[in-house]
């Protein structure tokens, strides 16, 4: 057996034994870490293989077979392939062909709609064909460059002599996937990663800042109420560029914990945190009020999926009525802790409707609160991650 009919059949073992449980990331590490007979070339070629068929596995309706798993690969990679050049040697020359061109040398196997079945879910001024097409491209590796750090990022991206563009006035730079930054850039002190819309959701802090300095006097009282890995508390941050009390807050206890050290690499050293389920609205959250409120909410993260396109494969469309259900609980009880004309920014990586502008609407519905800015980012031209965000602010009542 040649060593490429060895990488596909253990990328159809692992295939086969993957049920979604978890990130394939840490599935297929775990796996590796068991099996040490296979080297790093090894490694990424059947992670590769693996990832592609996620990506379109759902248009050969999840039938997995050696000849469906190389057209997968033959249509998500675009690099010269010693696999395809031994095993489909009449695909080779035609790695760097469009799509279509593709398609049509597998006389038309797939359609790229055929991608994501989920049409009738969606926003209602997406383009669902660039979408399902933007699951054929790996994204971008999207860093934002924070203030003061400027000038010496730059020098330190020239150096380094490796590919990237430069978006948003040079504050974000895109690297190919996989770049390791960390070899010549300090992560959370020097630069963020961040995806490109991720950068934007905020950025009514910037445009309206007269507004935001009226908020109240200083400092700022800011909530991030769904804190996660913290890039949203570090970006209004670095925006505000003034000083603000920052409360952190996740159900869980380990991205709080995670949350510090990147702080103290951030050099954000006053804030406050707290662990709690803010769906229930039995638990009491501290009477503190806010002038700004970011709630980055539990969502599908269907927005991300060609990030992870194994989230795509195993999805149940159910989870998006679970998921509004679970953002309306949220909204519902952190609104009232906004402090009159403070600013709710309601946000998802979702590009689904029921967790957007439905909820959105149902936030315009809570008492005082008007919508001032609704918006999609969409990501899928520029091989980065689709979001939503929605601006709020909470009106005073009449004298």
């Amino acid at each position: 057996m040649s060593r490429y009919h060895s990488h596909i059949n253990t990328a159809l073992g692992l295939l086969k034994l993957y049920k979604g449980e978890m990130p394939f990331s840490i599935f297929i590490k775990q796996f590796f870490s068991k099996e040490k007979k296979y080297g790093s070339k090894d490694r990424k070629q059947i992670a590769a293989l693996c990832y592609s068929y996620f990506r379109v596995g759902l248009a050969f309706k999840k039938q997995l077979t050696e000849d469906n798993l190389l057209k997968a690969f033959f249509l998500t990679n675009t690099d010269p392939s010693l696999l395809i050049e031994q095993l489909k040697p009449a695909w080779s020359q035609a790695m760097n062909a469009p799509v279509e061109e593709k398609l049509a040398l597998l006389n038309g196997v797939i359609l790229p709609a055929d991608i994501f079945p989920f049409a009738a879910a969606l926003n209602d001024n997406i383009d669902v064909d660039l979408l399902s097409r933007s699951f054929f491209i790996q994204p971008g590796l999207f860093v934002r460059i924070r203030p003061r750090c400027k000038a010496e990022v730059i020098e330190k991206i020239k150096n380094a002599g490796i590919e990237h563009r430069f978006f948003k006035d040079h504050n974000c730079v895109q690297f190919p996937s996989g770049t390791r930054i960390e070899n010549f850039l300090e992560t959370d002190k020097e630069v963020v990663i961040q995806d490109l819309n991720s950068q934007l959701v905020l950025n009514y802090i910037s445009s309206h800042k007269e507004e935001i300095d009226h908020l109240s006097t200083t400092p700022l009282q800011v909530w991030d109420c769904c804190a996660a890995s913290g890039g949203k508390s570090i970006l209004i941050n670095d925006l505000l560029q003034q000083p603000i009390k920052l409360t952190v807050s996740d159900i869980r206890q380990s991205i709080v914990a995670n949350l510090r050290e990147r702080f103290k690499k951030a050099s954000i050293d006053h804030y406050d945190h707290f662990i709690a389920d803010i769906c229930d609205a039995q638990k009491k959250l501290p009477a503190q009020q806010y002038n700004i409120i970011i709630c980055d909410a539990p969502c599908t993260g269907s927005g991300t999926w060609s990030r992870t396109p194994e989230q795509l494969y195993f999805f149940d469309p159910a989870s998006i009525d679970y998921y509004a259900t679970q953002q309306k609980k949220i909204v519902q009880n952190i609104h009232q802790r906004l402090d009159d004309n403070g600013l709710l920014f309601y946000i998802t990586c979702s590009v689904f409707k029921k967790e957007n502008e439905a909820v959105a609407a149902f936030i315009s519905q809570q008492p005082g609160m008007h919508l001032i800015e609704m918006k999609n980012l969409y990501g899928y031209e520029m091989k980065a991650d689709s979001m939503f965000v929605a601006v709020f602010k909470k009106q005073a009542p009449a004298c």
